[in-house]
């Protein structure tokens, strides 16, 4: 003879965690401690990413970093959220919740430099430890589009106190920097006039503000392959030719690898 347990029904506690709280939580555990998506908003990292894109972020990798094991390299791209005097001086990188309260946005770019790293920037030109980077994986694209930025404050300092004019004094000029410890120094890979708020306008970003790594492109699954930039409107075209498929790893350009053996 077979018993058939009934089992006792959920207390109201009980089916509001199964039903409601339970998956919340396992969701928050997943996106703060395994990985995220995150998408990418403006202009400000193309060519190499487009408006709209999300890329996969290992929250792995930042726990770790924090907790003094492993770090971010020169080359990678990351999330962060700005210094916050640099949100309270430059407007778009403060927003408001529907009124009730600021937040400082994520931001996506490249680190460039490392702490104890000394950068300099001339003729949009970038230097690290006295060794030239070589960006042509990211400037062919800017001097193609005709904006490659050569001439402005920000292509002429590794620290600007104004963009395009615009003075916003969060960082003084400064021709070159040494980054501090726990810090990173980042740069967007767009080149043209304006094209970035950056390390170069913000300031070093403290390694307790990084997010995380953008480890892949995840959507769209399909994009055109190219898509050109308005110089005069400081803005993408629409995007044209041939669709390919764009889910794709975010590997460190190879030109980093020449500053692996320099030292501050």
């Amino acid at each position: 003879m077979t018993v058939t347990q009934v089992k006792p029904p959920l207390t109201p506690w009980q089916k509001i965690w199964k039903e409601f709280l339970e998956p919340v939580v396992f969701a928050v555990v997943i996106t703060q401690f395994l990985a995220t998506l995150v998408g990418v908003d403006g202009v400000s990292m193309m060519p190499n990413l487009r408006h709209g894109e999300r890329v996969l972020v290992p929250k792995y990798e930042t726990w770790l970093h924090k907790a003094g094991i492993g770090d971010f390299k020169r080359g990678d791209i990351v999330i962060f959220k700005p210094p916050r005097e640099a949100a309270e001086k430059i407007g778009n990188l403060n927003k408001s919740a529907f009124g009730l309260w600021e937040y400082r946005p994520f931001l996506i770019k490249r680190i460039i430099a490392l702490p104890g790293d000394r950068v300099s920037i001339s003729g949009g030109e970038v230097t690290v430890n006295g060794v030239k980077l070589d960006s042509r994986w990211t400037t062919d694209y800017w001097r193609q589009q005709g904006c490659w930025d050569r001439q402005s404050e920000v292509a002429n300092r590794a620290s600007s106190s104004s963009i395009e004019g615009q003075v916003v004094n969060v960082v003084p000029d400064q021709e070159e920097i040494t980054v501090p410890a726990k810090s990173y120094y980042v740069m967007g890979d767009n080149r043209s006039p304006g094209g970035s708020e950056d390390s170069r306008i913000v300031g070093p970003i403290a390694q307790r503000d990084v997010a995380g790594r953008a480890a892949a492109v995840v959507w769209p699954i399909m994009r055109k392959t190219t898509m050109n930039y308005n110089c005069n409107l400081a803005q993408a075209a629409k995007p044209e030719g041939e669709a390919k498929l764009n889910w794709r790893l975010l590997t460190r350009p190879a030109e980093f690898d020449a500053l692996n053996s320099t030292k501050p």
